[in-house]
């Protein structure tokens, strides 16, 4: 397989997680994502933006959340996302610790 075949079919593959996220999956938690996986939408939309700015496009994480949320994240946020009780926290806490580094408080 060509390198420009590869980046396209790995660029569609991308798309088709981030739509089955956003639009077929949005009652699937983030919370619930990076306890099980490791990673979430939040992060999806991180490397997005890491990767926009390590190719010398500026990008904010805000901008970088809309691009893959489709809408800003404070929205995604109020029309789906629901209260972790305690023990899914604890165990993002951990998760993101291991996953990501020590969460900002």
């Amino acid at each position: 397989m060509d390198p420009q075949t590869r980046i396209e079919l790995e660029a569609a593959a991308f798309r088709a997680l981030r739509d089955h996220l956003i639009d077929k999956r949005p009652d699937v938690q983030n919370i619930d994502l990076m306890n099980l996986g490791g990673f979430c939408r939040n992060c999806l939309s991180r490397w997005y933006q890491e990767a926009a700015n390590a190719r010398g496009i500026p990008m904010t994480k805000d901008e970088g959340r809309a691009a893959f949320y489709g809408m800003d994240y404070a929205d995604w946020v109020a029309q789906h996302q629901t209260e972790a009780d305690a023990a899914k926290q604890a165990a993002f806490t951990e998760a993101f610790a291991r996953n990501v580094g020590k969460p900002s408080t």
